[in-house]
């Protein structure tokens, strides 16, 4: 497969039953094929994300200092700021060339997730960011929860499956900010080669070159997708617990060729978390004797911990 296929949530919304069969068997095969689609039909509209790409622009704009006074010690970037070069993929020592953002749950009706949580951080000098960024939040995750719906079904299981799961789930909106490269970076790239942690990636931002999957025979294919569309991937959370049936893939953001060195990239995915009780033992009717199981039992807090560790950002 050389291509990245393309889905219309609003077929799975639509109140057609054909319609929704089809979305849930499209999808089902794409993230059994390559665990990579580009979804249309989504919640957000153009207003909101023009307006998320102008406050983020103008947030990683502002001076380095202001930036830095957003990085809060001790919560291992779950929140707020992190500086350019600080996280590095799983088995790599080279910090990626970015410096990013993150926006997290914000909790109904559960004092337990309240303190367990931390807060999101408020930008005091753009009074529209963590406005426009809650709003975003909500729309991908509304988005997000449909989709897992979709892999329910098709997964045979009942349609609801996730809801639970994934309400008030320890999610993540990050908008990401890859600078203009000013030297030869020495064995970095703006994302090295990696898959996510979580159960599904739904990434604005892969309008233009840049972000690579790589598929079953192990070639890299690039993942562009149309302005209204969304990239929608499998994390790791989402493989262990069908016992690998969807594929996390592993993917990568290259540098641009040297003329373009000059110019910034901007992506902004959002991580669809669980919460941290939720079981990622294998499905019982993912595993057969031609798919035993492949992963040993876990919840999703224990296999999060053990994810960040790796990546260095918080310390064993």
């Amino acid at each position: 497969m050389s291509t990245i296929p393309s889905v219309d949530l609003q077929e799975f919304v639509s109140g057609d039953a054909a319609k929704k069969q089809k979305f849930t068997k499209e999808i089902g095969k794409a993230f059994e094929d390559i665990g990579f689609v580009a979804l249309s039909g989504h919640f957000l509209s153009e207003d909101l994300v023009k307006n998320l790409y102008k406050e983020i622009k103008n947030f990683f704009n502002q001076d380095q200092a202001i930036k830095d006074s957003y990085e809060i010690e001790g919560i291992g970037g779950q929140r707020g700021y992190t500086s350019f070069g600080k996280e590095h993929a799983k088995g790599r020592k080279e910090g990626d060339l970015k410096e990013f953002w993150h926006f997290g749950q914000y909790v109904e009706n559960d004092a337990k997730l309240e303190a367990e949580y931390p807060n999101n951080v408020i930008v005091k000098e753009l009074p529209q960011f963590n406005v426009i960024g809650e709003e975003t939040y909500k729309m991908l995750e509304k988005t997000a929860k449909y989709v897992l719906r979709a892999l329910a079904l098709h997964l045979d299981l009942e349609e609801n499956y996730f809801d639970a799961y994934i309400k008030n789930g320890n999610s993540i909106l990050r908008p990401i900010h890859y600078p203009p490269i000013t030297s030869e970076p020495k064995n970095a790239v703006r994302a090295a080669a990696h898959g996510d942690i979580n159960l599904i990636t739904l990434l604005m931002g892969a309008h233009g070159k840049g972000l690579q999957v790589q598929n079953h025979e192990g070639e890299w294919v690039d993942a562009i997708a149309r302005p209204d569309q969304l990239m929608i991937n499998v994390g790791d959370m989402l493989s262990r617990l069908t016992n690998n049936k969807l594929k996390s893939t592993i993917h990568q953001v290259v540098n641009p060729p040297k003329e373009l060195w000059g110019t910034s990239r901007y992506s902004i995915p959002f991580f669809m978390h669980p919460i941290s009780e939720m079981s990622l033992n294998c499905l019982p009717n993912c595993i057969s004797d031609k798919n035993p199981k492949q992963f040993e039992d876990i919840t999703a807090g224990a296999f999060l911990h053990e994810r960040l560790i790796e990546l260095g950002l918080i310390k064993g």
